[in-house]
């Protein structure tokens, strides 16, 4: 394959500003998410990066495919079986961007995986995302994606038991152990970390608008703009993720995107809200609670018929379904509703220019591609079959509809075997996912864990 010597063949304007803006440049760091959402990648020094570009890294094939350990799934096939290749992984033009939070001037640059032949490696999950992208630009519609994130502040240092505890209160001195939902006290206390992440925001160009104090003590939340394209989205989503931690640790606390933390208190979620325009720009779902548009209740019946298909890529961990109980503002089925925390699929309170669904399963440590890709790709799937998602919820779902459990492993066995996730993004992607998770999942069971001691240990 013929590789573009000219560097500046492939460095995008947006690039070039950036490189111009960051003085005395000195290291990039390039990262190329895996399935699970982890960065990985290299750290390169400033007079490397032209050649990055010009010719691209090379990055084992295998790390797409690496469990949440970072270890080689071999079962994938991309370890031994091809002798650990390597593949050119290229730059994401515009995705250039300073790391204001460095000690010295830094920048990072997303990567994309290509395949043997030059092409884009089909498991990569943005390029998942990019397919169904595709689908719906054939049929001259774009998605309007915004992604909301929830997560824990927590003390560098476990407690006494080495369980993560919520961070000190800058202003107060003292642990929160109350739930304040939407309290502003907290936010003013905490005003340091939200403002450096808004800072670092800013300076990364990623739409964040808003910062809530959520539904437990150290829990908060940060919103993104809707964007008309759905990969830059995720893009912002992923590196969201990485400027939250950062700064976190930098301010002596550790921010976790953990599903379920603990038993007693709030799960984090990742919920998409998602509309689609047409050709002329028009919201195809525009319509008001009384006469819902068509092609909104399609794709909601899409999203309701490819739950449990796309389940795993909601919940991909073992902690993940620790998230799924009862009066948690937690979906336990695939209800949906106008206006209500308490169903899968929520059309939000807004005018009819701007209806939308948001999508509430997905727990925030899932990765935010695969699990736009899989609701994105359930609504066009509705809207292609006119699929009737049955009346809407009115009040608390919990109380009307069955409220179901969902497990680990059957979203994993039901995943391998799902025609529609085949169909909709591969037979190789469903391949190197499940495998990945399968040996997660049998990892995480051989361990001994302490309340099996302190349950069987005396007992039996």
């Amino acid at each position: 394959m013929t590789r573009n010597p000219s560097p500046t063949a492939t460095l995008s304007a947006a690039d070039a500003a950036t490189l111009q803006g960051i003085d005395g440049l000195e290291q990039i760091d390039l990262l190329l998410p895996d399935m699970n959402g982890l960065l990985r990648g290299k750290r390169v020094t400033r007079d490397a990066l032209d050649k990055v570009y010009a010719d691209g890294v090379c990055l084992p094939m295998s790390l797409i495919g690496t469990d949440i350990t970072g270890n080689t799934v071999e079962e994938t096939g991309l370890g031994y079986d091809i002798g650990d290749e390597d593949r050119i992984c290229r730059p994401v033009p515009g995705s250039l961007k300073p790391v204001p939070w460095a000690p010295r001037p830094m920048a990072q640059l997303l990567l994309s995986m290509e395949d043997a032949a030059g092409g884009a490696f089909e498991a990569n999950p943005r390029e998942v995302l990019k397919r169904v992208l595709d689908r719906y630009a054939s049929r001259g519609l774009k998605p309007v994606v915004a992604v909301e994130l929830e997560f824990y502040l927590f003390d560098r240092l476990p407690d006494a038991q080495g369980r993560p505890q919520p961070a000190i209160n800058p202003n107060t001195g003292a642990r929160n152990r109350s739930t304040q939902v939407y309290y502003m006290e907290d936010l003013n206390d905490y005003r340091g970390f939200t403002d450096a992440v808004a800072a670092a925001c800013a300076a990364q160009g990623i739409p964040a608008d808003t910062a809530v104090a959520e539904y437990a003590p150290g829990q908060f939340e940060i919103n993104l703009r809707h964007r008309d394209d759905a990969l830059l989205a995720c893009d912002d989503a992923i590196c969201l993720k990485r400027a939250i931690k950062a700064i976190a640790q930098q301010q002596g606390m550790q921010a976790s995107f953990m599903a379920k933390p603990f038993v007693e208190q709030a799960g984090c979620g990742l919920h998409v809200h998602a509309s689609v325009l047409d050709a002329d720009g028009r919201n195809i779902f525009a319509s008001g609670p009384d006469a819902p548009a068509a092609a909104l209740k399609h794709a909601i019946g899409g999203l309701q018929r490819s739950a449990g298909d796309c389940l795993l890529l909601f919940a991909p961990h073992a902690n993940s379904y620790r998230r799924f109980v009862l009066n948690a503002f937690v979906p336990l089925n695939e209800c949906w509703g106008y206006n209500n925390r308490t169903v899968a699929m929520r059309v939000p309170h807004s005018d009819a220019k701007n209806m939308r669904i948001e999508h509430r399963i997905a727990g925030a440590d899932a990765n935010a591609y695969l699990v736009t890709a899989a609701v994105l790709a359930g609504m066009l799937w509705g809207i292609d079959n006119g699929f009737d998602p049955g009346p809407a919820i009115v009040g608390n779902a919990y109380e009307q509809t069955e409220n179901k459990q969902p497990f680990w492993r059957d979203a994993i066995s039901t995943f391998v075997e799902s025609d529609f996730i085949r169909e909709q993004f591969g037979e190789r992607f469903r391949h190197i996912y499940g495998q990945q998770k399968l040996k997660e999942m049998r990892t995480f069971y051989a361990q001994v864990t302490d309340l099996e001691y302190e349950w069987y240990l005396r007992a039996v």
